[in-house]
């Protein structure tokens, strides 16, 4: 860790030379390029600062532990080496977080996609559950919502919704929600009050732009229709519709809740674009199938990241084993207690995986 840090140090140096010289000055675009880089780094090397500045000090205090020669100053001394000790550790901890390699897309904004799996109507029913939820998250956190497509079921569910939340962090909060979430409850059509297990399945998929994915037209086949709904005086009498076809990999997006052509277009093309770049980063780990249908798995009942189970009033995560007995808070977008654990579970797991762990 020392010699990492050492090495950052050095380069804000450099960094502070190169900006201040004569040649760069005059290039907007190198100005910009190192202005950048130091920004990503100041952090570091003022932590690093801190530390060696404390490090001294904790030194200085040790000292005069061993030449105190009366109580008093011996517990003056050691009082302020226990602080100063303490210092130390929190700001080592905080290095290696910053140490760690971070998530490239955690800044992004962040599409959704919601799908009834196993269960019927009840299923649909969960993923409208699961769709409010992460609404009123997104409420808490002021971020917005837009909704990009539906397709609901004639009980009040969804077959799929597909949503796209943006706000500070958004993909860095939501990331660990994808997959199988299960619910156990007794329908209100059960009239032998028998519980029933359903299931949904989520996708978070990370947005992005033109320019990080060059989609070639040749490669998509345009569908233009009439949008769907309850029809009266706001029936659409035009084709507004869009169904969008990959060709290359047979993907399919339709769109049509936006009141222009033009517009369900751009949505559709959005959805698009972060589903081919979550199946590029995931071919980095497996080949086998898209990023989206890995992320979600089949949908089986046997397959669930989280638990919602209403008779004990439970959800429970079952990647870190966290059970939290508020059932209906959770659903009114109280998740972040899952999504700190979550957090921590995984940058522990990256200092592992760094070397960076506490020795």
């Amino acid at each position: 860790m020392e010699d990492s840090l050492a090495l950052i140090e050095r380069r804000y140096e450099e960094l502070n030379e190169l900006l201040a010289s004569p040649e760069v000055v005059v290039d907007p675009d190198r100005v910009r390029e190192y202005a950048q880089e130091q920004a990503g780094i100041a952090p570091t090397v003022d932590k690093y600062r801190q530390l060696v500045r404390v490090r001294a000090e904790l030194a200085s205090a040790h000292e005069m532990l061993a030449e105190a020669d009366d109580d008093e100053m011996r517990a003056l001394a050691q009082e302020e080496a226990h602080h100063l000790a303490a210092q130390q550790a929190a700001l080592e901890d905080e290095l290696r977080l910053l140490l760690v390699p971070t998530d490239p897309n955690d800044k992004r904004n962040v599409i959704v996609e919601i799908r009834a799996g196993a269960g019927g109507d009840e299923a649909g029913l969960f993923a409208g559950d699961l769709y409010r939820m992460y609404n009123r998250y997104a409420e808490l956190r002021n971020w917005k919502t837009e909704l990009i497509s539906e397709s609901t079921t004639g009980v009040g569910g969804f077959k799929e919704v597909i949503f796209q939340l943006r706000g500070a962090g958004a993909y860095s909060r939501l990331k660990y929600e994808s997959g199988v979430h299960r619910v156990q409850r007794v329908p209100t059509t059960e009239s032998a009050g028998r519980i029933h297990t359903s299931t949904a399945t989520v996708a978070v998929l990370p947005e992005v732009g033109e320019v990080e994915i060059n989609i070639n037209p040749e490669d998509i086949r345009m569908d233009v229709y009439r949008s769907s709904g309850a029809g009266g005086q706001h029936m659409q009498k035009n084709s507004t519709a869009i169904r969008l076809t990959h060709l290359p990999t047979g993907m399919v997006v339709s769109c049509e809740n936006e009141r222009s052509q033009l517009q369900n277009r751009i949505r559709a093309m959005a959805v698009l674009r972060a589903r081919l770049y979550a199946m590029e980063q995931e071919k980095q780990h497996a080949a086998v199938e898209s990023a989206r249908r890995s992320q979600v798995g089949s949908g089986d009942r046997s397959e669930k990241i989280r638990t919602y189970n209403f008779p004990q009033n439970r959800v429970t995560d079952h990647r870190i084993n966290l059970s939290v007995y508020q059932l209906e808070t959770v659903l009114q977008g109280d998740l972040d207690e899952f999504i700190e654990a979550l957090t921590s579970a995984d940058q522990a797991e990256r200092l592992q995986a760094a070397g960076l762990e506490r020795g």
